[in-house]
């Protein structure tokens, strides 16, 4: 769409959800509502650049009768340039996913107890990052090692309205505020750890491997589940060293026949919550491959984030003897691990955010 059609767009919406029947359908109002707010910020872009040309034009007819306009032209000029910017920046076709929750998986991998221990560090970072912006997080799933890490863990993670606060630098689409998929999509990967092991004795350094899955989290308007399409078996909860921690039948395996994809879910005490948490899982994992397929199907590789990555890619190393981190990626180095470890993964995702923004900048460019 060019931008008159998308200025039709919003006002055609603006119109629709002043209809109180629109709102009779809460899944349509929402639609609505979530397409609006994504509109917003061009269409107040263009207004105020629109109102800038109108005042520098008249800026321009009286500063040769009074330098104070000439001053003032000067600074709406600049003015002019940077909202000029900012709206090519808005205009760029951008990712359908960025406004979704997401689920975010994390699996210990090459390595065995040390890599599970690492799988519990990158669990804690996302934790720690994601109370330090605002976002809420539920553990759906989890399999504790013996040494207190995880096996594998799956966390849905949930933007609150308002919650993300970037700062100027990191409002990632020229200038509206992101959902959590902007941030997270890029930490799909292989995640390689160097350190100590705590097992190590003479202390040698090894490497490990722990994998990321990050999808979108589906609604149930992205992806239709049919019941008959499920084999569901029920089975009793384990915990570290296979000692049983529930008398019960709660844990919920749910197999997707049409896919093959198989979920379970154990961390609630009810069958009836792991299910729901089971499916939840299953709908992001659905969608995430219906969406692989249509863009292999139009051809259109999007190597910088995670659904078409290369699971096998090492993304990322932690080196913990130099206290560096490494996205191999965009070649982003910096030697504040133990800050990113801790929650502060801001400059992090901006790298990426921005290495994704100006190659699709330069991709607009060409079309």
């Amino acid at each position: 769409m060019n931008l008159d059609e998308l200025i039709s767009e919003y006002a055609d919406i603006e119109g629709r959800l002043a209809d109180p029947s629109v709102h009779a359908d809460q899944a349509l109002a929402r639609r609505l509502g979530k397409r609006y707010a994504e509109l917003r910020p061009i269409v107040e872009t263009h207004r105020e650049l629109a109102s800038t040309e109108d005042d520098l034009g008249t800026a321009r007819e009286l500063a040769g009768e009074d330098e104070t306009f000439a001053a003032e032209a000067a600074d709406l000029g600049k003015r002019k340039d940077e909202l000029e910017e900012r709206l090519r920046r808005l205009l760029v076709p951008r990712d359908p996913n960025d406004s979704k929750d997401v689920i975010l998986e994390v699996k210990a991998g090459e390595g065995g107890e040390e890599s599970a221990l690492f799988a519990g560090d990158l669990l804690r970072m996302y934790l720690r990052y994601a109370e330090r912006v605002g976002w809420k997080t539920e553990v759906l799933d989890s399999h504790p090692s013996d040494l207190g890490g995880y096996k594998d863990v799956t966390v849905a993670v949930k933007a609150k309205k308002g919650s993300q606060d970037w700062g100027a630098a990191g409002r990632s689409h020229g200038g509206e505020t992101e959902g959590v998929w902007t941030r997270l999509k890029y930490e799909g990967g292989v995640h390689r750890v160097q350190r100590v092991p705590a097992t190590e004795s003479q202390g040698r350094i090894h490497t490990s491997a722990v994998g990321v899955l990050v999808t979108p989290e589906a609604e149930d308007v992205d992806v239709q589940v049919d019941p008959n399409d499920l084999r569901i078996d029920v089975y009793r909860s384990s915990g570290p060293g296979g000692q049983s921690v529930n008398t019960t039948d709660s844990a919920v395996r749910i197999t997707h026949l049409p896919t093959g994809v198989v979920v379970s879910c154990q961390n609630e005490k009810s069958q009836l919550q792991n299910k729901e948490q089971a499916l939840r899982i299953l709908r992001s994992r659905l969608l995430a491959m219906a969406q692989e397929e249509a863009d292999a199907a139009a051809a259109a590789e999007r190597k910088s984030q995670v659904r078409t990555v290369d699971r096998s890619e090492r993304v990322r190393t932690y080196n913990y003897p130099e206290n560096r981190i490494s996205d191999h990626r965009v070649g982003y180095k910096a030697y504040n691990l133990d800050q990113v470890l801790d929650g502060d993964l801001h400059n992090v995702t901006q790298a990426l955010v921005d290495a994704d923004m100006e190659r699709r900048l330069a991709e607009a460019q060409k079309s």
